[in-house]
């Protein structure tokens, strides 16, 4: 199989990335908050420090995949879908010209494959069509804004259109227009890329499915628990849903987790507060520290029963994992200190294997505690990274992991 993820820790065999290009060079101030940034990049240092992030992964023996490579290899490997994917594409963007749709796509298919993967990750501005913008008003309004189709700088965090979860995958349905377009990317890889194509891989969930989830939300605790947050970007009525498909299946799993995290920038994401280090040890961010409501949806011989719990993270782990839990508070008890590396992503942690965690080196105050416990800790360079608000596990997305001794 080439898809194999049942925990969080074990050891980390291959991994997909997205290495940053000029998409973030087409940010702009008045573009940010549309394209889910705070900052813009620099784009040199952000590569420099994408790289030693992906080296890092590699010197662990790690293999590297990239999103964009798999997507061109997989139209190279499938060229009758090409013309499918590009129209997709141009859908997607929300373009309601149709003259400016036919010369987008003239555009992007006149491209060698590479650089029509590329450019679409860039974004399209509307000096690089060749059109005559004066034929109706729709073309007109389209030329207003600098883009026809907007770039998509958040594919920098490939945890987020899919989950790879024991055997399958969850393709999500982002919660924003601006992030949409990137699950079309790992639908692709999926269908057509020739290490996937022929594996019959289950899809629990699909990026047409009703309801909005992102994968940051979304963590494989055991072969038999997952923990899902019910956030701003994950609607609960999609947990029920992937809980459904997952437990139909021939499948480990038989319990999720739904943890109701608070509906803001800083708790974005679960895996934002709450990443798993080690056997039963986690890094946490002190604002979830206190209850916590968190429903349980238990897999039962006909279909699934859901409770509802209110108690302490320790509690509700140990009862489901089976063992002593350790939280480690991201920046420790200092409120200034906590605050500024949880915004900086102290607490987002990608685990290689157990004990052994990518972090940013700016965290230091949280680094040091894990050191502290035992764990140990690759650092990676974060200036321009950080910017995006997004940490090494943000980055990343498990493909295969080994197997846990129990």
């Amino acid at each position: 199989m080439n898809v194999q993820v049942f925990s969080e820790i074990g050891k980390l065999k291959t991994v997909l990335l997205h290495r940053p290009g000029k998409e973030l060079e087409n940010l702009t101030p008045d573009l940010l908050e549309r394209l889910l940034f705070d900052d813009i990049p620099y784009l040199k240092v952000a590569q420099e420090e994408h790289d030693a992030f992906a080296k890092t992964l590699r010197d662990e023996g790690v293999e590297v995949l990239y999103i964009k490579d798999m997507v061109v290899e997989s139209l190279k490997h499938h060229p009758e879908v090409k013309s499918n994917f590009i129209n997709q594409f141009i859908e997607e963007s929300n373009i309601k010209s149709k003259s400016i749709k036919e010369a987008i796509y003239k555009f992007l298919d006149d491209l060698d494959l590479n650089k029509m993967v590329e450019t679409m990750i860039e974004g399209i501005r509307t000096h690089d069509i060749d059109y005559d913008h004066r034929s109706s008003i729709m073309d007109m309004l389209e030329n207003e804004y600098p883009f026809f189709t907007d770039p998509m700088p958040n594919i920098l965090f490939q945890r987020d259109p899919f989950s790879s979860v024991g055997r399958g995958v969850v393709i999500n349905k982002m919660f924003t227009d601006t992030r949409s377009r990137e699950t079309l990317f790992s639908e692709y890889m999926f269908r057509y890329h020739p290490r996937f194509e022929h594996e019959d891989i289950p899809f629990y969930y699909n990026r047409h499915d009703r309801y909005h989830s992102e994968g940051g939300d979304l963590l494989v605790l055991s072969d038999d628990t997952i923990a899902i947050g019910i956030s701003k970007r994950t609607d609960p009525r999609s947990i029920e849903t992937i809980a459904e498909r997952l437990f139909s299946q021939d499948t480990s799993f038989k319990t999720i987790l739904a943890f109701n995290i608070p509906k803001t920038r800083a708790f974005m994401h679960l895996d934002t507060v709450f990443t798993q280090i080690d056997y039963g040890i986690f890094t946490i961010h002190p604002g979830i520290m206190k209850e916590l409501t968190i429903f349980e949806v238990i897999k039962k011989d006909e279909g699934y029963a859901v409770s509802k719990v209110v108690t302490t993270l320790e509690e509700i782990l140990e009862k489901h994992l089976k063992r002593p839990i350790t939280l480690i508070n991201c920046g420790g008890s200092d409120l200034i200190t906590s605050g500024r590396e949880q915004w900086n992503d102290g607490a987002n942690t990608l685990c290689v294997e157990p004990g052994k965690v990518v972090v940013y080196e700016r965290n230091h105050v949280t680094n040091e505690m894990l050191r502290k416990e035992g764990i140990k800790t690759l650092e990676v360079p974060s200036s321009e990274l950080s910017r995006g608000r997004g940490g090494p596990r943000c980055m990343s997305m498990p493909i295969y992991r080994e197997l846990l001794n129990k």
